[in-house]
């Protein structure tokens, strides 16, 4: 469906107004959303070790609460995959383990465990937005983000694995990763023929979505389950029973189904009350710190990102949104819900399916709502290994290896420090794998001559102020750590004072890249609000690669100095030429000498020469060389030297013709002719 609608000036809003004119918008995209949610609240729910019904609770709630505390018009509030590591973590510390090997009443005790700790981290995310800390979610740098949430998909591909296989298994990352071959070996045929049809559908659907336009409103997670439970139907899941193949017997039964409630509103059984005695134990505190500080990072990231999908460009109060994620998230576990997000797959789906105002969110909760208590004997028939491949496909897109090439591109420091935080993770947890991802981006930072006390505290004044335009020049350092009262003093000259702010940048020595991507972020908020915001002083820094958004280093450049010394009578063709090659510039001066003719036919006599010096890119040089080796000396007696130089200021010799017409000439004869 399409995101734009008739007037574009008219900007939807999730007012009392919005809900009405709005009504067919939201309600078809919080329809397909549900598609999408159902079964991925479900999988989420007991890859976390909480009962299934958990992850519907959390979405129900989150559609309710969000819907009328946050001012967020197009995220989706509800579980994530990105908080199945903490959750599961947090259940194993108070001795649970999920579903692997039934629910015990050692798991209902570590379940309500995990509530209490969910209630802590949800006041901390409340005081967090009251106190307007939101913007604290830009202090984590970006590769470190990115490493963290790489390796967050490794870990739910590795436990994922076994489920989809129909065999159990437990242990950290990286020991499940080795026991792959075994886990294939020892596969119950019949739930991997499930898993694995399952799977190939999550990753083969996509492409038959861009060949048939039709398919875009049948999500995949849809498709699994009109596939999946025909075929759980087929192996008769629902009795208790083996069969034999191959000399082995197998056993098949209900532990392989999703477990929900056996009767209309049935769902209502299924609260559940934290038990506050555990946060009097030492053990809970790192997980409420866990839940609070990934939970918010990702959800804030989220936000952010969904604001700049956004086709009208509204722009979230992160604070408020903070607070309502909080709110949604005490609620859910006083009710025995999982912590919950502003998720970013559902969010990108509900603008993808025209959603215009956050009661789309309010819709997909309804639907939810609806259809587990009214049908939850149907979702019973779930296969466990369908969900668990959603969530292998939900892993490997976190850990595509598209990640690693993107980083790439951004700079080799910056995939140091992704691969570093991703390693971190899988051999530690997820607090100490960033903080270890952090502490590496300190010491790329100090290697490269940051000051250490500019870390933290920014060097920027105000230089000048006409009323309506005002200077700010930075020094020492522009970096991750210190980028958030640089952002504070921008916003609050800027977009409170309602005045245009330019940014010199010239006297910083570093500018890394959460800075340059946050720059280009700030420049789209000065636009939204009428206003400009512009960066100098960028140009005598140098790009560790081509990358936009890549770091930069105050220093000197690399360039090619050409020296050609040639007869006066060619002087006006070469400088024609050079111009016609886009150089910024020559020097020439008349001399006299004599080459190698003159010696061995002349005796050596000097006679009157031109000397021509340019400077141009390192790109450029090979167009010089070859219109000199290829036009000029086959006619004219010439001799030319290349040499490595370095310049202050690159900028300053860049080509004045399309660096793409450089390119794409065979010759430097043929741009020289055009």
């Amino acid at each position: 469906m399409s995101t734009t609608v008739e007037n574009q000036k008219e900007v939807p809003r999730g007012n009392l107004e919005g809900f009405t004119k709005y009504l067919k918008y939201d309600l078809i995209s919080g329809l397909l959303v549900f598609l999408i949610a159902l079964p991925l609240c479900l999988g989420i729910s007991i890859a976390s070790g909480y009962p299934a019904i958990a992850g519907i609770f959390t979405a129900i709630i989150g559609s309710f609460v969000a819907t009328f505390l946050s001012d967020s018009e197009l995220t989706i509030k509800g579980p994530a995959a990105g908080l199945i590591v903490i959750a599961i973590g947090c259940i194993g510390a108070f001795g649970g383990d999920g579903m692997v090997g039934g629910w015990t009443e050692a798991d209902t005790a570590a379940y309500q465990a995990a509530l209490a700790v969910g209630v802590a981290a949800a006041i901390l995310q409340i005081c967090f937005g009251f106190f307007r800390a939101g913007i604290l979610g830009e202090f984590f740098p970006i590769s470190a983000v990115h490493g963290m949430l790489a390796a967050i998909g490794v870990i739910i591909i590795a436990k994922q694995i076994p489920v989809a296989l129909g065999v159990s298994a437990s242990g950290g990352p990286l020991e499940l990763l080795k026991q792959i071959p075994h886990f294939i070996a020892d596969a119950n045929p019949a739930i991997a023929a499930i898993g694995v049809v399952s799977v190939l559908i999550m990753f083969l659907w996509p492409f038959a979505q861009q060949k048939a336009e039709f398919l875009k409103v049948l999500p995949s997670p849809l498709i699994v389950l009109i596939v999946a439970i025909p075929m759980g139907m087929g192996f008769d899941l629902m009795h208790k029973h083996s069969y034999v193949l191959q000399n082995h017997e197998y056993q098949l039964g209900e532990n392989y189904l999703v477990t929900m409630p056996d009767r209309v509103f049935g769902m209502f059984d299924e609260l559940t009350h934290p038990n506050f005695a555990a946060l009097r134990e030492p053990r809970a505190w790192p997980w409420v710190l866990m839940f609070f500080i990934i939970g918010s990072l990702e959800s804030l990231l989220s936000a952010k990102a969904i604001d700049l999908l956004d086709p009208w460009k509204r722009k979230s109060n992160m604070d408020r949104d903070m607070v309502a994620v909080g709110a949604g998230n005490l609620c859910c576990a006083l009710v025995g819900g999982l912590p919950m997000i502003s998720e970013i797959v559902r969010s990108k789906a509900n603008i993808d399916n025209g959603a215009r105002t956050r009661f789309a969110d309010l819709w997909h909760g309804v639907f939810l709502l609806v259809c587990v208590a009214l049908i939850p004997m149907v979702l019973h028939r779930i296969p466990m290994a369908a969900l668990a491949a959603m969530l292998i496909y939900t892993g490997f897109r976190l850990a595509h290896p598209k990640e690693f090439m993107n980083v790439w591109k951004i700079g080799r420091e910056q995939l140091v420090i992704f691969v570093v935080t991703l390693v971190s993770v899988l051999a530690t947890d997820l607090l100490i794998g960033i903080a270890i991802g952090i502490a590496t981006k300190v010491v790329i930072h100090i290697s490269n001559g940051v000051p250490v006390r500019s870390l933290f505290k920014p060097e920027i004044e105000l230089t000048e102020d006409d009323g309506n335009t005002v200077r700010l020049t930075a020094r020492q350092s522009a970096v991750f750590s210190n980028w958030i009262p640089m952002r504070r003093q921008i916003e609050r000259i800027g977009l409170v004072d309602r005045r245009n702010v330019v940014l010199d940048l010239s006297d910083v020595q570093l500018i890394d890249h959460t800075v340059m991507d946050k720059l280009h972020e700030v420049e789209s908020d000065f636009e939204q609000q009428g206003l400009s915001f512009t960066t100098v002083g960028l140009e005598s820094h140098q790009a560790f690669t081509e990358h936009a958004h890549s770091a930069r280093r105050k220093g000197v450049f690399s360039a090619k100095l050409f020296t050609i010394t040639t007869d006066p009578s060619i002087e006006e063709i070469l400088q024609t030429a050079f111009v016609r090659l886009g150089v910024s510039g020559y020097t020439s001066f008349p001399c006299s000498g004599a080459g190698r003719h003159e010696i061995n036919s002349e005796g050596g006599q000097s006679k009157p020469r031109i000397r021509f010096e340019v400077i141009v890119t390192k790109e450029q040089s090979q167009t010089i060389v070859d219109y000199l080796a290829r036009e000029v000396q086959p006619d004219h007696r010439l001799t030319f030297t290349v040499e490595n130089v370095q310049v202050a200021r690159i900028d300053a010799f860049t080509p004045n013709v399309d660096s793409s017409v450089l390119k794409k000439s065979q010759t430097a004869a043929e741009l020289v002719k055009s």
